[in-house]
């Protein structure tokens, strides 16, 4: 009940409780962030995953950089929105999604591997990155919902 002291509001909602934003509940970051955790214990060999069936090798190669660009610019964008801007509707500049893009190209692929020897070049992570920032710039670089 609604005022009852019992840490409860109207509608079955906690008071007090905050939900994370839009931005970290949007599924396909749900999902891109439960992805790279499961490529990240299969990488490690962890138990958490012995029973699990293995991804094709062309997956686990390129699906962290796919999956980059999405993560890491949704998480640019809530702090520009929260921290910065202060705008729900802000969105990135697809500038910036392009600069991000050629930015882990150019030093990932281009020039990390002249720079430590357990690095490669790998023209496919070049197009993996693309294929994240289209799947950012797509369906998740949209304005934020409007409060009800």
């Amino acid at each position: 009940m609604a005022g009852d002291g019992g840490g409860r509001m109207s509608g079955g909602r906690m008071s007090g409780r905050r939900r994370l934003p839009a931005e970290l509940r949007h599924p396909l970051f749900v999902a891109g962030v439960a992805i790279y955790l499961a490529l990240i214990l299969y990488k490690t060999g962890s138990p958490l995953v012995a029973g699990w069936p293995r991804p094709p090798a062309l997956l686990r190669a390129h699906l962290a950089d796919a999956l980059a660009l999405p993560l890491l610019l949704t998480l640019e964008l809530w702090l520009l929105r929260r921290y910065y801007f202060r705008r729900p509707a802000f969105v990135l500049p697809t500038s910036w999604v392009f600069s991000t893009w050629l930015v882990f190209s150019l030093w990932f692929e281009g020039l990390l591997p002249y720079l430590d020897a357990r690095a490669t070049a790998d023209w496919r992570d070049v197009l993996a990155y693309a294929l994240g920032g289209l799947v950012f710039g797509c369906w998740l670089n949209r304005p934020a919902a409007p409060l009800a």
